[in-house]
């Protein structure tokens, strides 16, 4: 009797630890439990930790709760300019309510991989080829907008969505690659034109500045020469300014007359009579010291004027007066 009575004892205790196997659940921090009792949810959603249900009648299903990261296979699609492009994204969403999750949509994640696609594709043609490459931020709130209000009567918040890669047909790459070149050539002729203006400007001054001070262009020319033959191996060809060859040419002229009455003879300088300066130009002549004869103005009304006696021309005839009194014999 004792025997068998120990042989029982065994097996219900065996049979408890079994059924006590079967009704103990551990859910993880990151999973939530609903539990179905004969088909229907009972209570309210299990917490992470030890759960016992009952076993045979009670099934416990977990949700992760985890952000899930899903990606959005390519769409190719039409834009509103007519441009055939491929977009893929990615979606970032999370459950917020296991039960609905669950008893709302068949499954959830097939089903906010659906949405995303028919989203992507509708973004697609309401955009421009110009919007898809730089005004992404505004397309994936969009997107986002889009996606999360059907999700959210499933249980479902989507974090985020954002466009991963824009695929262009070849043509429309090197079509874009052109008006790039372009562009980027446009704005260096400016640029360059810009530079030159204001170069011409400062030369211009400088110019102006080397003008009034011609010892200036001398002094650049040195510079410049300096500059050139600090280089080992070089040719040096020394340019020579216009303005230098006019400052030898003022130099080769003789002087004005005007200084010619402040500088006196030179002693022992004479050339036919007359006498020379130091450097050798003869001074101006005199009027009646030389030169040919002048012939005198004679006035009709005045005394009669002596004549003007050559030595070489022919005999004279005698002046008389007309206004003389005849004289007595």
């Amino acid at each position: 009797m004792v025997a068998d009575l120990l042989v029982a004892v065994a097996a219900a205790g065996s049979a408890g630890v079994v059924y006590l196997a079967s009704a103990v659940r551990v859910i993880k921090q990151y999973e939530r439990g609903v539990l179905f009792r004969l088909g229907r949810v009972r209570g309210d959603v299990r917490s992470p930790g030890l759960n016992l249900i009952i076993p045979f009648v009670d099934r416990l299903q977990k949700v992760n709760m985890q952000i899930v990261t899903m990606p959005v296979p390519a769409q190719e699609g039409i834009t509103r300019d007519n441009v055939t492009v491929r977009v893929d994204a990615v979606v970032y969403f999370r459950v917020v309510d296991a039960a609905s999750a669950l008893v709302k949509v068949e499954d959830y994640k097939f089903a906010v991989s659906q949405m995303a696609q028919t989203s992507l594709r509708s973004i697609i043609g309401k955009s421009d080829l110009d919007d898809l490459l730089s005004d992404r931020e505004k397309l994936n709130q969009g997107l986002e907008l889009m996606i999360d209000s059907p999700a959210v009567g499933w249980g479902i918040q989507v974090d985020r969505v954002e466009i991963k890669d824009v695929s262009l047909p070849d043509t429309m790459k090197r079509s874009m690659a052109r008006q790039a070149e372009a562009d980027r050539e446009r704005r260096a002729r400016i640029i360059n034109a810009d530079a030159e203006l204001q170069a011409s400007k400062k030369l211009a001054e400088a110019a102006q500045q080397m003008a009034e001070t011609p010892t200036a262009l001398q002094l650049r020319l040195l510079q410049t020469v300096m500059a050139v033959a600090a280089e080992k191996n070089s040719t040096l060809v020394l340019p020579i300014p216009v303005e230098l060859l006019h400052f030898l040419e003022r130099g080769g002229r003789p002087s004005p007359p005007d200084q010619d009455q402040d500088r006196a003879p030179a002693p022992g300088h004479t050339d036919g009579g007359r006498e020379r300066y130091a450097d050798g130009t003869p001074p101006l002549p005199v009027p009646g010291t030389d030169g040919p004869p002048q012939v005198p103005v004679i006035d009709p009304d005045g005394p009669p004027q002596a004549p003007v006696i050559d030595p070489d021309g022919p005999p004279q005839a005698p002046l008389t007066s007309t206004d003389s009194t005849p004289q007595a014999p």
